[in-house]
């Protein structure tokens, strides 16, 4: 995976082209963060199309590393609320571990993140974040 390569995969990201973004991966990803285990397209969907109802998430790239088996991307991760994202509509969707965000509210995190990679595509995900 190319620099360009990992910059088309974000820009699918924040666009929420899900179909896109799931492009990158092999056929049978782990993806595994938070509590939260993707392993199939429709997952990935679902987990997101949850997610981006409430918020606005993006992703700006600030380095990116890669070899033939391993992308690392240091960047931020922008959370920007439209709606209240309660902690009873966290629990009741299975997402006891992330945090309520209030509508108009915006965070930004510093995300360390490592894609275990086969044959270019994204095969596994890890992710750490610094507040």
């Amino acid at each position: 995976m190319t620099r360009e390569d990992y910059e088309r995969y974000a820009a699918a990201f924040n666009s929420r082209d899900y179909d896109t973004v799931f492009d990158h991966y092999t056929d049978t990803p782990r993806m595994a963060f938070f509590g939260i285990e993707i392993t199939t397209r429709e997952q990935l969907k679902q987990f997101y199309r949850f997610l981006h109802s409430y918020v606005r998430e993006t992703i700006t790239i600030e380095r990116f590393a890669s070899s033939e088996e391993l992308a690392a991307v240091e960047g931020i991760i922008r959370i920007e609320a439209f709606a209240d994202l309660t902690r009873e509509i966290l629990d009741t969707n299975g997402m006891g571990q992330f945090f309520p965000v209030a509508k108009g509210e915006v965070q930004e995190m510093r995300q360390y993140i490592h894609y275990h990679l086969d044959g270019g595509k994204i095969a596994s995900v890890g992710c750490a974040i610094v507040p």
